[in-house]
């Protein structure tokens, strides 16, 4: 149960940036290729930045918890 309300709120927060209008996905870095019934897309740079965010956030939270 907590892995599905995990899943549920990390599909919520995507769902509320995509909403802001935050250009997640259309990044300069993302890769999208387009063919005729085909449609590839490798977020690189949205990725980066996510992972990039994550890392300082949980490191600040585990000093918070260190303390």
């Amino acid at each position: 149960m907590l892995v599905g309300g995990l899943v549920f709120l990390v599909g919520g927060g995507v769902y509320l940036i995509a909403r802001l209008g935050l250009p997640l996905g259309r990044l300069p870095g993302d890769i999208v290729i387009n063919r005729d019934n085909l449609t590839c897309v490798f977020p690189l740079a949205t990725s980066l930045l996510i992972s990039l965010v994550l890392t300082v956030v949980l490191n600040l939270v585990a000093r918070y918890l260190n303390r």
